[in-house]
């Protein structure tokens, strides 16, 4: 999948790299060669938040997500051992993580394909967006975001195209060939946990995307990480529904950390069969391995950071941390903390998760 998606994304074999020129509707081609793949280790030292931030945040987390209390019983219930044996024995079996992922809608392929040309038509794009329901909410809201609007409502799919720009549709059309569809028919973890962790996913790939390139990081490649890193755990979720129909059995902190664990070791499965780069698989590997002392990847670093970031703004926004306590921000640099602050905007810039489903093919 990732190749194919880097096909679309890079200029058509018969014509040459479009130089880059200001006001260029093609963004710039890739390198003819992917950068090779960081050795663990070479990410500067003391960058983004300690091991320990992480761990006492991630509990913060947890409890919100789930809706247990801070004093949350170690000791596993029978449904979270039914779960966390279902979940373990997917990672084992050889059953195909990506057949447990709806597939890339039909219309997403026929946009990005638009999307490379250098001449490509803005009412035509216009005309395709406007087929799909999800996407129309998505374009709208994102012209209409403050930074981009300022103060003008924006109604017409057309004007929203224009404003929002090829860069900003590749990744809000990406981003939405990833969003789980979610059946509001399921059971209580799907319906109250997807929408959450799709959100913080959203937010974490745009702080990678941010980041990435201070780190001499590709940035679509940290998007992409970002924004799958936690698709492991949206399969689980089904699992889920069915061990606890009443939704008062999961969410101790020994069942999220095992549950975690082998979600990410799932998505690292899941990017593997779609062939996401080695870089990529390899920091959500180094995520569900994370222990105190150990070095990681630079992405990998990057990735353990935004996924830090998102999840402060989102416990802040519920309440759930103070923002304003100097140590949620210890050992992030000034870019990262300007990043914090511009990840309030990423919920209403995309359309509700459980809203009118895409086409499955």
């Amino acid at each position: 999948m990732f190749k194919w998606m880097q096909q679309l994304f890079s200029p058509p074999a018969s014509q040459p790299a479009p130089s880059a020129q200001p006001g260029s509707a093609t963004a710039e081609a890739p390198p003819p060669a992917p950068p090779p793949r960081p050795a663990a280790g070479t990410a500067p030292s003391g960058f983004g938040p300690s091991f320990d931030q992480r761990d006492d945040l991630n509990t913060v987390y947890h409890n919100w997500l789930f809706g247990t209390e801070s004093d949350s019983a170690l000791d596993l219930t029978a449904a979270e051992t039914q779960v966390l044996d279902a979940v373990s024995a997917i990672v084992k079996s050889q059953q195909s993580g990506a057949a447990l992922v709806r597939r890339m809608p039909g219309l997403i392929p026929q946009l990005l394909q638009s999307l490379r040309t250098d001449n490509f038509s803005g009412a035509q794009l216009s005309r395709t967006i406007s087929s799909d329901l999800v996407l129309v909410a998505a374009v709208i809201r994102l012209a209409n975001s403050s930074s981009l609007s300022y103060g003008t409502t924006i109604t017409s799919v057309e004007h929203a195209v224009m404003l929002i720009g090829t860069e900003g549709l590749r990744h809000l059309i990406t981003s939405v060939a990833f969003r789980p569809i979610i059946d509001m028919h399921s059971g209580h973890y799907t319906r109250a946990l997807a929408p959450r962790i799709w959100d913080q996913c959203e937010r974490c790939a745009v702080a990678n995307r941010m980041l990435a390139e201070e780190m001499g990081i590709d940035p679509f490649e940290a998007f992409l990480a970002g924004l799958v890193q936690y698709v492991g755990l949206i399969v689980t979720l089904r699992i889920m529904d069915q061990a606890d129909k009443d939704g008062t059995q999961l969410g101790s902190a020994m069942f999220c950390a095992s549950l975690l664990r082998d979600a990410r070791t799932l998505s690292c499965s899941i990017g593997r069969e779609w062939h996401f780069p080695d870089t990529v698989v390899q920091a959500i590997a180094e995520q569900a391995g994370a222990r105190k002392g150990v070095q990681v990847s630079p992405m990998g670093q990057l990735l353990a950071q935004s996924d830090y970031l998102a999840k402060v703004r989102i416990l802040a926004e519920h309440g759930q941390a103070d923002s304003t306590d100097p140590a949620l921000f210890r050992g992030l640099s000034a870019s990262a903390q300007a990043c914090y602050h511009k990840l309030h905007a990423i919920p209403d810039e995309l359309p509700d998760v459980a809203a009118a489903p895409l086409a499955q093919q």
